[in-house]
């Protein structure tokens, strides 16, 4: 029997208008799908595909058992999603060695901070597993606001809004253009590091970028507001140009 292959396919960042045409072939025609969503939810990557797959596909959700309820910091965190990823692993392993191909769904590009990573990690050396890069979220949200996000020698830093307020006010000092990413409740933090770096005023807020129900705004427009999980501040560079 042949075995398998786990396909692990990036979706883009929410409008499936700008899935690649390799994704769109995969799905289409996928005998089996998974990913991840948590626990009683629809799960974003299942929205987006929506009436793309055949009746007869099987579908396997893979649930976070936590998701902010335990703090990144504490060791049980890491713990309880390895437990996790190995179950799910293992699922997706039985299936490629039983000869059926799978399309794992990743919201933004696979290899960039989703949680597709964990599985090929798991997985890439038992049974053949291939990537379909895609379009990122941070994409979508620079592109929302209407102005590039780099020019010239410009230096992008991508930061994680669960960073530490020193952590990010030294990175957000010593860049010219700027995407922050994992907002949420870590919303006032970044506000006061971007303060701190000088860049309060010229940051922009997106959500659900490329979504039914995007906003864009300035930062200092939203002040208060909550930010939902589907958040991107973007900083625009304003390096060197003809």
């Amino acid at each position: 029997m042949s075995i398998g292959t786990i396909h692990g396919v990036g979706l883009g960042p929410g409008d499936p208008d700008l899935m690649s045409l390799r994704a769109h072939r995969l799905l289409t025609g996928a005998k089996h799908i998974a990913y991840f969503r948590k626990a009683g939810r629809t799960g974003q990557a299942r929205a987006i595909i929506d009436g793309l797959l055949h009746p007869n596909v099987v579908e396997f959700a893979m649930e976070y058992p936590i998701t902010t309820e335990v703090p990144v910091t504490d060791p049980q965190y890491n713990e309880v999603l390895s437990r996790f990823y190995e179950e799910c692993a293992a699922h997706l392993r039985a299936l490629a060695t039983g000869g059926e191909d799978v399309v794992v769904l990743s919201e933004g590009d696979p290899f960039f901070y989703g949680s597709f990573m964990h599985l090929y990690t798991r997985l890439k050396d038992d049974v053949p597993v291939q990537v379909v890069p895609a379009v990122t979220g941070m994409s979508a949200a620079w592109t929302a606001t209407g102005s590039p996000i780099t020019w010239g020698d410009d230096v992008l830093t991508v930061l994680m809004g669960t960073l530490s307020a020193d952590q990010l006010t030294e990175r957000m000092k010593t860049t010219d253009a700027l995407v922050v990413m994992k907002i949420g409740r870590n919303i006032e933090k970044v506000c006061a590091a971007l303060t701190a770096a000088g860049k309060y005023d010229d940051a922009w807020l997106i959500e659900y970028a490329s979504m039914p129900g995007q906003t864009v705004q300035r930062l200092s427009e939203a002040a208060g507001q909550i930010t939902p999980y589907f958040s991107i501040i973007v900083v625009h560079g304003q390096g060197r140009r003809p």
